[in-house]
């Protein structure tokens, strides 16, 4: 789950780590008072909007100011555009936050983050000192310039790992001591919070020699919310995919994508297949959707609402396989579900397992508009047929 730059800072907060003051705001009737208390940490104020994707500054969504006029028409211009930055896409996403922070006096910056590297099933924490610049184009052009640190995760983080990281950063002497103590907390935010990525870029190195998250960008692991019922508070849903909103609410896992095949499948491996034979036979498919071992006629019938739901939407393939439930089961729970939804495209349904055949034959004679087939290749290519999508 992301959260937005204000939300991971206060986590940071909350396990010791050093960063700037701040202040959210919803509406611009709440600028004077955000404004007010900002100003009094320093006279520069940086007006950031709160967006999931990074590159807010190159898209303008990140103005540094000085006076409490550029301010105001900062957030004026900032708050409610569409934002557009190199992770949202084309169509940018709509600012419905602001957050106004403390401006620093830089000395230098750099880049701090920490994941776990599942080739070798540790925890790493990649640093480089170039800072404010996107990881992706320091490895392509200075890969000699990135930094990994293994940490074992029955140990934790050693003194000698970050004396190792301070000297390869090239950290002053004198804000050693400083970059210890952020390391230290962030470490702590990322394993106690079941974090999945803790990013800061930039880490600053003040004037006054402090070291400071300048910027956080923070992943919690879903799976692990349930130890963590304040964080579950910080999902912005307006911030993710509508359908992806919907489908949670139907304890479905769901994507959406871009073709005109809907798919749903029982089990990740299957629908990964039933997408790539969906292309191999020529057309697109529009989601991603498992609906489970169960698949019972509650789940199938919310899977119809939301695959129907997108508009681009021209076919269903259903692909069941029928292991821990049967065959004949998931096509009377078919008909049940179309019976209840209004399906106005046609359905294929590819059943195999247990029963399959009692199931093809009640899908057949249902009088509905889907229709039974076996072999995967076979019911693809007539859902593209009945769709008329092919290339």
């Amino acid at each position: 789950m992301k959260v937005h730059e204000y939300q991971a800072k206060e986590i940071l907060r909350r396990h010791n780590a050093n960063v700037p003051f701040g202040k959210v705001i919803e509406n611009i009737a709440d600028f004077d008072k955000a404004y007010n208390e900002v100003v009094q940490k320093s006279p520069v104020v940086v007006v950031k909007a709160q967006i999931h994707a990074g590159g807010r500054g190159k898209g303008g969504g990140v103005k540094v100011t000085k006076t409490k006029e550029d301010a105001k028409a900062a957030a004026e211009k900032i708050l409610g555009m569409q934002l557009i930055t190199p992770q949202t896409g084309p169509e940018g996403k709509k600012v419905l936050k602001l957050y106004f922070e403390q401006g620093l006096e830089i000395a230098k910056e750099y880049y701090l983050s920490i994941l776990l590297d599942r080739a070798i099933r540790k925890t790493i924490i990649m640093a480089s000192t170039e800072g404010g610049m996107e990881i992706e184009e320091v490895a392509e052009a200075h890969p000699e310039k990135i930094i990994k640190i293994q940490i074992d995760p029955g140990i934790g983080i050693q003194a000698s790992q970050i004396r190792e990281l301070t000297f390869a950063l090239g950290i002053p002497a004198e804000a050693q001591k400083s970059f210890a103590a952020l390391v230290n907390a962030v470490y702590a935010a990322y394993i106690k919070e079941d974090a999945d990525m803790l990013e800061i870029n930039p880490l600053i190195l003040t004037k006054q020699n402090e070291i400071v998250a300048g910027d956080c960008k923070l992943g919690l692991d879903e799976n692990a919310l349930y130890r963590h019922p304040e964080n579950e508070a910080l999902r912005d849903i307006t911030e993710e995919d509508p359908y992806e909103v919907k489908a949670k609410e139907f304890n479905l896992n769901y994507v959406k994508l871009d073709g005109n095949i809907g798919c749903m499948v029982n089990g990740a491996g299957l629908a990964m297949a039933t997408m790539d034979i969906v292309k191999l036979a020529g057309a697109e498919p529009a989601n991603f959707l498992d609906v489970g071992g169960g698949a019972n006629p509650v789940t199938v019938e919310n899977g119809f609402r939301l695959i129907l739901s997108d508009p681009n939407v021209k076919g269903i393939f259903v692909n069941i396989f029928g292991g821990i439930v049967r065959c004949d089961r998931v096509a009377n729970g078919v008909i049940e579900a179309a019976k209840k939804v209004n399906i106005h495209v046609p359905v294929v349904v590819r059943l195999k397992g247990t029963n399959a055949e009692e199931g093809k034959k009640i899908l057949n004679e249902s009088g509905l508009n889907i229709v039974g087939v076996d072999a995967l290749r076979e019911a693809a290519d007539k859902i593209v047929e009945l769709t008329g999508k092919g290339k």
